[in-house]
């Protein structure tokens, strides 16, 4: 049973876990024990961890998919993720028609055409308003994705090992794009990047390793060693 589960009240992208604990129905062993971790500024924040760790776990406590058997989780308001597959997540036959699904706001058709071109720009997508999402290679459809999560207003995201069905070349450009949005100057977003990639962490800003239904603590890249 819940203990307690708290929507951050915020405008803001905290995500704090307090002692939580989940097991799956009608199991007794814990998948997730005495969890306690926060993310409380802006970055790229990678959680490391193999196969059957418990780190798409983690992300479903997180976007509220499964509840804790017990603890507290305090959730940023504004939540979105991208998944491993963005076949999995785009439902529209264009780009633009794609992420204009995704507004949340009443606005008018100038603003709307404002704001699809800018995000379409800060994923690298410039020009692809009318474009056909069937004729997008993988890297393009994981950018679409990304842009789908920034125009719905997110400013945390959640994602799920977003380079494993990619090639190298595109591996590169969304890590890099996802960077660039995180340390912006003016309202950076948080993002925290599943992977069990090494090669990948030297982009975070700091890192964490999963283990055991557990959180080590959050280390810098440059000092992180796997247990």
């Amino acid at each position: 049973m819940t203990d307690n589960i708290e929507i951050d009240k915020k405008k803001d992208n905290k995500l704090i876990f307090e002692n939580v604990y989940f097991s799956w129905p009608g199991k007794d062993e814990f998948v997730i024990q005495k969890c306690n971790f926060s993310i409380v500024e802006p970055g790229l924040w990678m959680l490391l961890g193999e196969n059957g760790c418990g780190k798409s776990t983690i992300l479903k406590l997180i976007k509220g998919i499964i509840q804790p058997t017990k603890g507290i989780i305090k959730r940023p308001k504004n939540l979105s993720m991208v998944f491993q597959n963005p076949d999995h997540q785009i439902l529209m036959p264009t780009c633009g028609s794609e992420l204009i699904l995704n507004i949340q706001e009443n606005i008018n058709r100038k603003d709307i055409c404002q704001k699809v071109n800018q995000v379409l720009i800060d994923v690298g997508l410039n020009g692809f308003l009318k474009r056909p999402v069937h004729t997008l290679s993988g890297g393009q459809k994981q950018r679409l994705a990304i842009a789908s999560a920034l125009i719905s207003k997110s400013n945390f995201i959640l994602m799920d090992e977003p380079t494993a069905l990619l090639d190298e070349f595109s591996q590169t450009q969304i890590i890099q794009i996802i960077k660039s949005l995180t340390d912006k100057n003016y309202q950076p977003i948080t993002v925290l990047w599943i992977t069990h990639r090494l090669e990948e962490l030297s982009y975070a800003n700091k890192v964490s390793e999963m283990k055991n239904g557990q959180l080590s603590g959050w280390q810098n890249p440059n000092n992180f060693k796997q247990k």
